[in-house]
C-alpha cells in the first residue's frame, strides 16, 4: 500500500486548507480499502466493536458527511439518513448486503456533494436547521470538525486494516 497522497500547500488560504486536509483524510480512508475482498470488508476483528468493519467505515462516514453539510448546515430532510434512526444507534454502520465497491461510490458522491456546498458558501455561514444544536455552528466549525472525524476514523482504518491482512502504511 503506498498511494501519492499529498497535503495542502503550506501557504494555502483558510478555505484551500481546511478543504485540502478534508481531502487527504477522506483519499487516505478509501486508500485503506484497496485490495479488500468482499469477505474482508465487511469481516469484524475488533470483539468490543462489531460494526467498525472497514465497510462500516466507509458507510459511517457518508452519512456523517450527509449530517453536517446537507442536513444541520443546509437544513435538510433527515429521513433517508440513518444517522437519525431513534430505533438503532448503530444504523448508519450497517452495510449488511451492500457492496464495498457502492459504498465507497456512494461515499466519493457525497465527499463531491459536500465539497460543492462548501465552495457555495462562506466560512461564517451558520447551519440552517432548526431543530439541532449543533446547527449553531458556521461552516468553518463544521469543517474542522469533519476533519477531526475523518481523521479519527482514517485512524480507526489503519489498525482495523492492519488486523485483517497485516497491510500498514501512512502515506
Amino acid at each position: 500500500m503506498s498511494p501519492s497522497l499529498e497535503r495542502p500547500p503550506f501557504r494555502a488560504d483558510e478555505r484551500t486548507a481546511l478543504v485540502g486536509w478534508l481531502d487527504l483524510q477522506r483519499r487516505i480512508l478509501r486508500w485503506k480499502c484497496e485490495g479488500l475482498s468482499e469477505a474482508d470488508a465487511h469481516r469484524s476483528v475488533i470483539p468490543t466493536s462489531p460494526n467498525m468493519t472497514m465497510a462500516g467505515l466507509i458507510g459511517h462516514m457518508r452519512w456523517v458527511e450527509h449530517t453536517w453539510l446537507e442536513v444541520l448546515f443546509l437544513g435538510g430532510d433527515t429521513s433517508r439518513n440513518p444517522s437519525f434512526d431513534d430505533t438503532d444507534e448503530n444504523a448508519d454502520w450497517r452495510t449488511d448486503g451492500i457492496s464495498l465497491e457502492r459504498l465507497l461510490d456512494d461515499y466519493e458522491a457525497q465527499c463531491a456533494r459536500s465539497n460543492e456546498i462548501v465552495a457555495a458558501a462562506s466560512l461564517d455561514d451558520v447551519g440552517r436547521h432548526p431543530d439541532f444544536h449543533s446547527a449553531n455552528a458556521n461552516l468553518r466549525w463544521m469543517l474542522i470538525h469533519l476533519v477531526e472525524e475523518t481523521g479519527r476514523h482514517a485512524g480507526h482504518a489503519d489498525i482495523v486494516r492492519e488486523l485483517l491482512d497485516g497491510a500498514k502504511g501512512y502515506y
